[in-house]
């Protein structure tokens, strides 16, 4: 199968993912999400005619104008499907289109920090500082991982080696909201080095307002890194180990080659497939683990987002979540198909 068509498919199976999570969701609703999107219909068309001074001046009496309204609402709603089922194909073909090009009209009750009420401003305003946490947190973890899963795995049994060990057991067994708690009681409560709110205090348009976020980030990033490095060191050193135990590596050694050229020019290149993949799927599932974070850090992205939205029960900013965060988790997946066929050229694409 040539990489064309392997990418096609890749992509195709990721239209279908999204569609089933979103059928799924909408399934959940029911009715529900047909009364907000009529809402945001009347809402739309309101608005469109109170702004439109050259229409207002056409209507001789109120009543003309409140039958051109109420036309207008009925029409649109014709239109999307909304006069039917919930469940009729229209009805869904055009929420799920709606849904992916994040068209969810305005939300019930949440607005954008620039003062938008649309969906897609106050989910895309929030998106990057989710990105530069997780993306941030994710690089740290995979650097340290990889030199401490491939020096303990050259030192079996060493304070090293037991360390990772426990960092492993640590990572998976401690909720990462937990770690972030005491990572407030410590460093914000009692050593006073960082706030405990990571929303910066300075306005967006600032010059400085950069530098405030990074401030802030730093809390929510370190308990990110201190969650999320042990499993990955601990994946690394069981790669790395399997590979010392294969015959080229002993004809390395018996060639006079240095142990640490030998870790890391050999054993850590030929371990790095099977750890890329097995550590990029759980680095895509951790991103739960960074919205959690978001909650208890008051850091401005979409995990504090869904927790305003939930609380509020604003559900087109829900849905819009929904579908941006296996939007994320797809695309890692996408990317770890493609890094897989270029770490492992014994993969045949397909």
């Amino acid at each position: 199968m040539g990489f064309k068509r392997f990418l096609l498919l890749r992509l195709f199976r990721m239209f279908i993912t999204l569609s089933a999570v979103l059928l799924i969701t909408i399934a959940l609703l029911g009715a529900t999400m047909d009364d907000i999107l009529k809402r945001n219909v009347m809402l739309g068309v309101i608005e469109q005619v109170s702004q439109n001074a050259k229409l207002n001046s056409s209507f001789k009496n109120q009543q003309q104008q409140q039958n051109y309204v109420k036309d207008q609402i009925n029409a649109r709603i014709h239109a999307q499907g909304l006069d039917e089922p919930w469940y009729s194909p229209k009805s869904l073909g055009l929420k799920l289109f709606k849904t992916m090009t994040l068209d969810l009209g305005n939300a019930l009750f949440l607005t954008s920090d620039s003062g938008s009420g649309k969906v897609s401003n106050i989910i895309l305003e929030k998106l990057p500082n989710t990105v530069l946490l997780f993306t941030t947190s994710t690089i740290i973890v995979i650097i340290i991982g990889l030199y401490l899963g491939s020096f303990s795995a050259s030192r079996i049994g060493s304070l090293l080696d037991k360390f990772t060990s426990a960092s492993a057991i640590f990572s998976i067994s401690v909720p990462t909201f937990f770690i972030g708690m005491l990572m407030i009681v410590l460093f914000a409560f009692t050593l006073h080095l960082f706030p405990s709110r990571s929303i910066p205090l300075t306005n967006p348009s600032d010059p400085y307002y950069i530098f405030d976020l990074l401030y802030h980030m730093i809390l929510p990033l370190f308990t990110l890194v201190l969650v999320g490095f042990g499993a990955w060191a601990y994946t690394v050193r069981y790669y790395v180990i399997n590979i010392f135990n294969e015959d080229f590596i002993a004809a390395k050694r018996a060639q006079g080659i240095s142990e640490s050229r030998i870790t890391f020019s050999h054993a850590l290149k030929n371990a790095a497939p099977p750890t890329f993949l097995s550590v990029a799927l759980a680095l895509s599932a951790s991103i739960t683990g960074s919205l959690l974070v978001e909650i208890v850090f008051n850091w401005p992205g979409m995990g504090l987002l869904a927790f305003r939205a939930i609380s509020v029960m604003d559900i087109p900013v829900i849905i819009g979540l929904t579908y941006v965060t296996t939007l994320i988790f797809v695309i890692t997946m996408l990317i770890v198909d493609l890094m897989s066929q270029y770490f492992d050229p014994r993969v045949k694409v397909g």
